[in-house]
């Protein structure tokens, strides 16, 4: 548990450096959109390119790996539709974000916790996670939010349709994952020149990804109705690494593959769900509060997790 700490702990501690740096404004407000526009558009798929490009995909467990995310996303988003029934206060838009918030992953922490958990052995795997990962969340919450928040709207099928294909296809994550999937399949490799730069580009990613990550914390959400916030902080943290965890041990992962892939899906909830939220008619301010509540709660609880999966 000591060495699981030690290498969490300065994640964290940069989450709350962020955020020390936004509530005190010790860095200008206007600093932060064209941070996280930087990191989300260039710094991040730089990382995930390079990462997946130069991963030695001949001894990893792909397929299981996909079974047992995509598994467990399906079971989680089963069970949590079948309690918008039960949640009679919350309407449309707030389940829509409680539908967002059980699933979306925050990659920037995943990928920072495997590198300092296992180094960039651990970083590969993590970036092959997120090529699974990314473009299923975005699929799967992209028609919760066209179900229960954009159909207020009114919008016909073939425009919800196009919503889903456009919300996947520009996704800068699911690109980067495919031209990275597609220079490692096809042998053609990275240039020394461009393998260098992608490098340094992904390294700012991490350290600049976190610190986005605690300046989008908002206390002051925290206001949200109780149900919602608890759903989706079990769902995230709890339910769905035990999902993987389960599915994973059942598939035959083990060691460092499996630890990763539920360390992956043990991550708070992403920020673009606020994004995405405030895009398609969601619940922005319980997003922002689901966000905030399952980053805090991952401090304890990514460790616990870890720490029960190497047990």
């Amino acid at each position: 548990m000591s060495s699981i700490l030690l290498a969490l702990i300065p994640i964290f501690a940069l989450i709350a450096l962020g955020y020390s740096l936004k509530t005190f404004q010790l860095l200008d407000d206007g600093f932060w959109r064209p941070a996280e526009f930087l990191t989300y558009w260039v710094l991040f798929p730089a990382l995930l390119i390079s990462s997946v490009a130069e991963a030695d995909l001949s001894d990893m467990p792909i397929l299981n790996l996909t079974l047992a995310q995509a598994g467990a996303l399906i079971l989680l988003l089963t069970l949590t539709a079948s309690l918008a029934p039960c949640l009679k206060s919350v309407d449309g838009p707030a389940f829509s974000s409680v539908f967002q918030g059980v699933q979306r992953p925050n990659t920037y922490g995943a990928l920072a916790a495997a590198g300092s958990l296992y180094g960039q052995p651990g970083i590969a795997i993590a970036a092959v996670c997120a090529a699974i990962a990314v473009p299923l969340v975005n699929l799967f919450s992209t028609i919760g939010m066209i179900h229960w928040a954009h159909s207020s709207t009114n919008a016909g099928g073939d425009h919800r349709g196009k919503l889903i294909v456009k919300a996947v296809a520009t996704n800068p994550l699911i690109l980067a994952c495919v031209v990275g999937g597609a220079i490692n399949l096809t042998g053609v490799g990275l240039t020394p020149v461009l393998a260098s730069t992608l490098k340094i580009l992904g390294q700012a990613s991490l350290s600049l990804g976190l610190l986005v990550v605690g300046a989008g914390i908002n206390l002051a959400s925290i206001h949200a109705q109780r149900w919602p916030l608890i759903v989706s902080t079990l769902g995230k943290l709890v339910v769905l690494p035990l999902l993987v965890g389960v599915i994973a041990t059942l598939l035959g992962v083990t060691a460092m593959p499996l630890e990763i892939v539920v360390m992956y899906a043990s991550v708070p909830t992403s920020a673009s769900s606020y994004v995405m939220a405030r895009q398609m008619n969601g619940d922005a301010d319980l997003m922002a509060a689901i966000i905030t509540v399952t980053t805090l709660a991952a401090a304890l609880t990514m460790p616990l997790v870890l720490w029960a999966v190497r047990g």
